[in-house]
């Protein structure tokens, strides 16, 4: 083995959706986040696909680099990316982040337990709370989510589906799970799965969706939900999905079918949860604050050989 390029990096999972945290990457010269953003996909392609494909990473892997904040005023900058290119914001991704920043030493612990990181979206106020040096909890207030239309009409296979589209950190198609005979369960998952590729074909001629969300709304007047949600690949997300979360709720919101503001929980295929309260109505919306924890599963040290023929990876779906 020939040793070209070396990169270290912190793996984190948060609810069951996993964060490979990038710690050192190739000098590049930039005054802004929103600069190095733009020549991160452009020069970096060679690390993307060295970290998040296949044999050393997998399909639904999230990318974070963190670097020093451009910003003083806070304590870290981080661009979040996928194998479709670079984010803006990924809520879960902000755990992973001060999780690791924290627990590994990189930040400062402070008695506050507040923390600002700077993202493409603008600066993001963290509060996590530690426990004998481990992140038990981290909150962060999500921006607001607007519901744009309900009851869209779908025709799919002679059969008349509708549909609701909410913004949050994307747009979403949230469909509800009673208009349906499948059941939101692993056994079921292989069905679940062909709905899901039939629905995004149908759909992205339409609306350029960053998900499609298929939720079992059954228990949503008790603040409960449950669901699967598809990226425009097909891939199914691994938790329940920071903006799932956000458009679930803020659909069951508009719609009147929830009026308490206790905590809300969505629930995973997999049996993960993500916690959610409102915040407050505002600009024909709602903000919310999420509730999450992260866990820190490898730290690892990841070599480039130029003799290797997967260097650039592959993906499996």
């Amino acid at each position: 083995m020939r040793l070209e390029k070396t990169y270290s990096t912190v793996d984190v999972h948060v609810a069951g959706e996993v964060f490979r945290i990038l710690q050192n990457t190739p000098l590049l010269h930039y005054q802004t986040l929103e600069e190095l953003n733009g020549q991160f996909t452009v020069n970096c392609k060679e690390e993307i696909n060295l970290l998040l494909k296949e044999p050393r990473g997998f399909s639904g892997l999230n990318g974070c680099l963190v670097v020093p904040p451009i910003n003083r005023q806070a304590d870290a900058a981080v661009v979040f990316f996928n194998h479709e290119g670079t984010i803006p914001v990924h809520y879960g991704g902000i755990t992973a982040v001060i999780t690791a920043l924290l627990e590994c030493g990189e930040l400062k612990i402070r008695d506050s337990n507040t923390y600002t990181i700077e993202t493409l979206q603008g600066m993001i106020s963290v509060t996590a709370n530690m426990v004998e040096g481990e992140v038990t909890a981290v909150t962060v207030e999500s921006c607001t989510c607007h519901l744009l239309d309900s009851d869209l009409p779908l025709n799919i296979d002679e059969e008349r589906a509708t549909f609701t589209l909410v913004e949050t950190d994307g747009l979403y198609a949230v469909f509800e799970k009673k208009d349906l005979s499948i059941n939101l369960e692993i056994a079921e998952l292989a069905q679940i799965q062909k709905w899901g590729s039939m629905i995004l074909g149908v759909l992205k001629e339409k609306y350029p969706v960053k998900g499609v969300i298929l939720a079992d709304e059954s228990l949503v007047e008790k603040g409960r939900i449950k669901t699967v949600t598809f990226r425009p690949d097909g891939y199914i997300v691994r938790s329940p999905g920071f903006g799932t979360t956000l458009a679930g709720f803020t659909s069951a919101l508009a719609k009147g079918r929830i009026l308490a503001d206790a905590p809300l929980f969505n629930e995973s295929i997999f049996g993960s949860e993500l916690m959610i309260s409102k915040v407050k109505q505002a600009d024909a919306g709602y903000r919310f604050t999420l509730s999450s924890r992260g866990f820190i599963t490898a730290l690892g040290t990841y070599v480039l050989d130029p003799t290797d023929p997967l260097a650039s990876g592959f993906l499996i779906k």
